[in-house]
Formats: structure tokens, sequence, C-alpha cells
């Protein structure tokens, strides 16, 4: 399926890595509540709780429609995890830098400078399927 594919492989390795990336994030959201407490996000209380479990959510919803899409080889498909992707990325290129985690391994202007260049392959990705498509 991959060999037919007007996806280029590229594109494919790249979405592989963004959906490791939000797995591992819908894993501490719902289950590793230590180290979002470690990370300085409070996880005491309903209304937290709603949040957290809202965004593991969410991210769940992305993780998979991204691979209905990557196993369809759908561009189409391909186009709407990428805008979902872009809109994601682009909200936390902003809000990462601003309000950084306690214990961020990165300075926010690096922080930022990963965003972006996550944000701009994703942009070249949307590209280049829409060109396909």
């Amino acid at each position: 399926m991959f060999k037919s594919s007007p996806i280029p492989i590229w594109m494919n390795i790249f979405m592989l890595v963004l959906l490791f990336f939000m797995g591992i994030q819908v894993y501490w959201f719902y289950f590793d509540h230590g180290f979002l407490v470690e990370a300085g996000i409070t996880t005491i209380g309903a209304p937290n709780l709603n949040v957290l479990y809202s965004t593991a959510g969410r991210l769940l919803a992305m993780v998979v429609a991204t691979l209905v899409v990557m196993i369809t080889q759908n561009p189409h498909g391909h186009l709407v995890a990428l805008l979902m992707s872009i809109l994601r990325e682009g909200q936390e290129m902003i809000i990462d830098p601003l309000y950084p985690y306690a214990n961020s391994p990165a300075s926010t202007a690096m922080d930022f400078g990963v965003h972006v260049v996550i944000a701009a392959l994703e942009n070249a990705a949307f590209v280049a399927v829409l060109r396909i498509t």
C-alpha cells in the first residue's frame, strides 16, 4: 500500500514522529499525572481533571484520525490531519514559551524555535499534499 501511495515517504515518517509525540502526551494526560505534577501542572480537583481528560480526549481523537489517514494513504485525509496538526502546533508555538513547563529541558527561545521548525515542516507537507490532490 505504501509503495503505490502518492504520499511521499518523508511525509509518512514525519507523521509517525508526530503520532509518537501525541501518543506520549495522551499517556501523560490519562495515566501519568505524576509527570504532569513535576511539570507544574495542577491535577487536584474536578475542574483541573476535566481539562486534563478533555485535552487527552482531543489528542487521542487526533491520533486515531491520523492513524486512519496513514493506513488508508488518502491524500484528502492527509490534508485534514495536517491541518489539525498545523493548528495544534501553531497554538503550542505561542503557548509553550509563554507558559513553560516547570521541568522543561529547553529554554523558551529554543522551545519556540523547535515549534517553528515543526510548524514549517507541517506547512510544507500540507502544501505538498495539496499539490498532489
